[in-house]
């Protein structure tokens, strides 16, 4: 089933497709749960990662699209919540 994990992504995040290629990433590793952008002008992201994808989906959430240029990325593992789904991958508004 996976790790569920809390991720908060900093730098050039909003405007540049970093939300629907978090989707792209989650859905090629099978990770589930959602992506967001937030007030800050962050991203979050809560995940739900299978064992032994964490590190490569976490070094891509790092390199991000073309676009991009992440400056910080917070993860720490969340609490189990109704909040992540068991499947598939959402882009909240």
């Amino acid at each position: 089933m996976g790790q569920v994990y809390h991720m908060i992504v900093s730098g050039r995040v909003q405007g540049v497709g970093f939300r629907f290629y978090t989707h792209s990433v989650a859905q090629s590793l099978g990770v589930s749960g959602w992506t967001r952008n937030l007030p800050s002008g962050q991203v979050e992201i809560l995940a739900r990662i299978p064992d032994g994808k964490k590190n490569q989906f976490i070094e891509l959430i790092r390199q991000g699209p073309p676009a991009s240029s992440v400056s910080g990325l917070e993860v720490k593992i969340a609490d189990e919540t109704p909040d992540c789904p068991l499947r598939g991958f959402s882009i909240k508004r």
